[in-house]
């Protein structure tokens, strides 16, 4: 499997917001991928597009887990 540049920033870009946790900064930058691909998809540039969608769904879903996970923390107590 070969990345592309896309791929590679993503994982950066991923690796970063893992270290912070705050599941708000995931959903900016989920909706900030989802802005991206709009005109991506008007000049039929799918590939990269299509790529940005999946990253938005990625940043969602962790999103989610750390939503998840504080919830769980905090009917603990």
């Amino acid at each position: 499997m070969i990345l592309k540049p896309q791929d590679i920033a993503f994982i950066v870009v991923l690796v970063v917001l893992l270290f912070r946790k705050d599941a708000r900064v995931f959903v900016a930058t989920g909706i900030i991928c989802l802005l991206l691909s709009i005109p991506l998809f008007a000049k039929y540039i799918f590939f990269t597009a299509e790529r940005l969608t999946m990253y938005a769904f990625a940043f969602f879903l962790i999103a989610v887990v750390l939503n998840l996970v504080d919830f769980k923390h905090e009917n603990r107590n």
